[in-house]
């Protein structure tokens, strides 16, 4: 496994953005295929211990993921995601927000911009999340990062353990 990946993770809390770019030694279409598919993303997006599960997801335009970080005690926190922009394999576009298990959004919530590249067997990953508000992003950001950054890891790691096709896994 590269151990020289670039992994930029960077707030600006002025403009209410945070910065993050991943590299992974995977081809640009599992890596796609990791963001975009909730058998996948179940696998490696819940930092340790926790697990994710999704409840649903239809990955198109004005389509929506709705799932759970749950705990090992069974504590649920359900998000929904409404994708608002699909180019395949070069970026989507989703709005973020917790919610209550009924799906219930609770506002404010975030702007996503994932964009992905491929050069020499190393695909880069891009996201952009733009926080309507910088009281909501002051209390996740040290959570987030923390967590985000154990996510990333999980893929590294899921992307390593299936160099033919991670849309294999079940």
């Amino acid at each position: 496994m590269k151990n020289n990946l670039q992994f930029d993770f960077t707030v600006d809390k002025a403009a209410k953005t945070v910065f993050i770019t991943r590299e992974f030694a995977a081809p640009l279409s599992l890596v796609w295929d990791a963001f975009t598919k909730a058998e996948i993303l179940d696998q490696w997006i819940a930092p340790k211990p926790l697990i994710s599960k999704t409840k649903y997801q239809n990955f198109k335009v004005g389509g929506k993921r709705f799932y759970a970080m749950v705990s090992p005690g069974g504590q649920e926190r359900w998000a929904i995601q409404e994708y608002t922009s699909i180019t395949p394999k070069t970026n989507f576009k989703m709005y973020n927000a917790f919610a209550d298990k009924d799906e219930n959004p609770e506002l404010p919530g975030s702007d996503w911009d994932h964009n992905f590249s491929e050069e020499n067997g190393i695909t880069k990953v891009h996201i952009t999340i733009y926080n309507e508000s910088l009281e909501r992003l002051e209390k996740i950001i040290d959570g987030f990062r923390q967590g985000f950054t154990m996510s990333m890891k999980n893929l590294e790691e899921l992307l390593a353990s299936q160099p033919l096709s991670a849309s294999s896994q079940k």
